[in-house]
C-alpha cells in the first residue's frame, strides 16, 4: 500500500505529533504540508508548501491525496479579532472540505472541539459547531470530525489560563466516570494516533466525541 495524505496545521501540537506518526506509516509514502511556516523537517516523505492558508482555494492544482488531515485552530489570545478567528477556525477547514470535493479526495478528518454547538452562545463552541455543519454539507464520503475535550501536551507558547485548567483537570480526571468520561482531558498524541486508525478503518463516518477518540486508539492496540 503506497498513501499519500496532506497536513493543515503540521507546526502545531497535535499536527507535528500526526507528522511523525505518518512519516513512521509504512503505509504512506507521501505527505504534503500546507503551512504558513515551516516544520523544519527534512525527510523524503515530505513535500512542503509554505501559503497563505487563508488563501487555500488558490493551491487546487497541488491538493491531491488520499487523506486530508486538518489540525487548524487558534486562540483569542493570539487572534483577538473575531473576524480573523473566524477566518482561521471557520474558513481554512472548511475551504479543505472544499477542495477535498472538488479534487475528489475521500476521507477528510478535521479537529474540532466538545461542545462545538453552532446555537452556542459562546463564540469558540459557536465558530466550531458552524465549520462542522459546513464541513458535513460536502458530503465527503470519509468524513471524521474529533471532538476533543481540553487538549494536554506541552506547547511552545505559554497559554496560561489552560495551563491552569489542565492543573485542575488532572485533579478531576479519576472522578469524571460513565457518560461524564467524554469530559476528561485527552493528550494531543491520542487524538494523532486516532486520526491515523480512523484514516485506515472503516468506522462509521461523522463527529467522534473525546472518550470515543480514546477508545479508537485503546481498541487498536
Amino acid at each position: 500500500m503506497s498513501k499519500t495524505a496532506i497536513i493543515l496545521g503540521a507546526t502545531g501540537l497535535t499536527g507535528s505529533l500526526l507528522l511523525e506518526q505518518l512519516l513512521l506509516d509504512s503505509r504512506y509514502s507521501k505527505i504534503t504540508l500546507f503551512s504558513r511556516t515551516s516544520c523544519n523537517i527534512k525527510h523524503v516523505k515530505i513535500e512542503e508548501h509554505l501559503v497563505d492558508l487563508l488563501d487555500l482555494l488558490s493551491q487546487k492544482n497541488k491538493f491531491f491525496a488520499d487523506e486530508v488531515f486538518c489540525c487548524i485552530g487558534t486562540t483569542k489570545a493570539k487572534t483577538p479579532n473575531e473576524e480573523q478567528y473566524l477566518q482561521i477556525d471557520f474558513g481554512i477547514p472548511v475551504m479543505a472540505a472544499q477542495l477535498c470535493k472538488e479534487n475528489n479526495i475521500q476521507t477528510f478528518i478535521v479537529v474540532s472541539a466538545l461542545g462545538a454547538d453552532k446555537h452556542s452562545g459562546i463564540f469558540y463552541n459557536r465558530t466550531k459547531g458552524r465549520m462542522e455543519e459546513a464541513v458535513l454539507v460536502e458530503h465527503i464520503k470519509n468524513t471524521y470530525i474529533l471532538q476533543p475535550s481540553l487538549i494536554g501536551g506541552d506547547r511552545e507558547e505559554k497559554r496560561y489560563g489552560e495551563s491552569i485548567a489542565k492543573v485542575l483537570m488532572k485533579l478531576i480526571n479519576p472522578f469524571l466516570l460513565g457518560t461524564l468520561s467524554k469530559y476528561k482531558s485527552i493528550h494531543p498524541i491520542t487524538i494523532a494516533k486516532s486520526m491515523v486508525v480512523l484514516a485506515n478503518s472503516s468506522h462509521p463516518s461523522g463527529r467522534v466525541p473525546s472518550n470515543e477518540i480514546k477508545n479508537i486508539v485503546t481498541n487498536k492496540k
